[in-house]
């Protein structure tokens, strides 16, 4: 009786002990993809390829093969618009800080010039002539945009001005890439017995990058905690290879209209007949509230696993169900009639898609329930015993 309950304090101890290095792994992946080394990990000083050669290493580190038996990296390319150089506003003779006071909106054209601006409304404010548009915004939101229009649009902090935008005056340089090249991250651990049964694990790796020479977003949330959570599941099945083939995608282009995904659906390494299950993991670093399951009502049945393992452990609050929606890379998998979820947690932080979204301020509390719930899930899709 003895010998059993050590051999079952041993089990537990290091079960936790795998899940705290775990928890260790995926927060050093976070810290570091979301560091002003890799610049937001978007257009400009080399960002998201810094990123793209760190995650193709660590892919191989962890002993992934490569998914088409040569290289991690599955190269496209698309247009960008960005902005690499001079970033300065200054409204009613007052220096803007980037970032922090205001956005260029990201299809805007560069320009550099002082006007006057007429009130349109409450919120917006114009320069008609030189097709220049102020607009106070409650927060501001950046995003990427293939193409350059033939205006500017600044968005400001509306917190900032007690009185109207009156005048003014902008230098910002921007500069559109027509091929800009990048690469999706592909890589797989062989099933023992049924290796033509595939589940796939999938997360972006790229962000919007920088605004200017001294602004960068960092996007710890969005999506460095995805990444590190496919990481750790990578890492784990390279070292405990399962029946079905476990395979692993980091998208490039998800923030610029889910360009990398579509590609690979277009392109596929692998059939996306042989996919038995894929679930993409975007916004990961938080789950206090618990998590939302897009695409639920289209797959009840195994929403209904996931919740049921869910239940049965009290691993998070709630597994809240959404229908289908585009709205990140899981959507071209299932246009093609790919099962597929995409899940994201809930609560904790309101950084998205702004400067503030770092991983300092990423709680990461839920991590390991859901690396537990995600492991569960997948012995109950492959029919293994709990």
């Amino acid at each position: 009786m003895k010998i059993k309950l050590t051999l079952l304090l041993l089990l537990l101890f290091s079960s936790k002990l795998l899940l705290a290095q775990d928890e260790a792994f995926a927060r050093k992946i976070v810290d570091t993809l979301s560091s002003r080394h890799f610049w937001g990990r978007g257009y400009t000083k080399h960002g998201v390829h810094k990123a793209e050669k760190y995650l193709a290493a660590q892919f191989k580190t962890i002993g992934l093969k490569p998914m088409d038996g040569k290289s991690f990296l599955q190269p496209f390319s698309y247009s960008v618009n960005t902005y690499p150089g001079k970033m300065n506003v200054a409204i009613n003779g007052e220096p803007l800080i980037p970032g922090q006071d205001f956005i260029v909106s990201p299809e805007s054209q560069g320009i550099k010039k002082a006007m006057q601006l007429e009130e349109q409304d409450s919120t917006h404010f114009v320069n008609v002539a030189d097709r220049v548009m102020v607009v106070k915004e409650n927060k501001l939101t950046w995003s990427a945009e293939q193409k350059a229009k033939d205006y500017i649009v600044i968005e400001v902090n509306k917190s900032l001005f007690k009185s109207k935008p009156a005048s003014i005056s902008i230098n910002i340089k921007s500069k559109l890439i027509a091929k800009f090249k990048t690469a999706n991250i592909c890589g797989i651990v062989k099933g023992t017995s049924k290796p033509d049964s595939v589940i796939v694990y999938t997360a972006h790796y790229d962000h919007l990058g920088g605004m200017g020479r001294k602004t960068f977003f960092p996007g710890a949330n969005d999506n460095a905690s995805g990444v590190a959570q496919v990481l750790s599941l990578a890492k784990y099945y390279a070292a405990h290879p399962q029946p079905y083939t476990m395979a692993f995608i980091l998208f490039s282009g998800e923030e610029i209209g889910l360009l990398g995904s579509k590609y690979f659906t277009e392109h596929p390494l692998i059939p996306l007949k042989s996919i038995r299950f894929l679930v993409n993991l975007d916004l990961e670093g938080t789950g206090i509230d618990g998590i939302t399951v897009v695409n639920a009502t289209i797959y009840p049945k195994e929403f209904n696993m996931l919740k049921q393992i869910n239940n049965k452990d009290g691993l998070l609050a709630k597994v809240n169900s959404r229908g289908e929606a585009a709205n990140s890379d899981h959507y071209f998998f299932s246009k093609n009639n790919v099962p597929a979820f995409y899940i994201y947690t809930l609560g904790g932080i309101k950084a998205y898609h702004d400067i503030y979204d770092i991983s300092a301020t990423l709680p990461m509390n839920k991590y390991n329930d859901i690396f537990t719930l995600l492991l569960k899930f997948n012995n109950a899709l492959m029919n293994k015993q709990q």
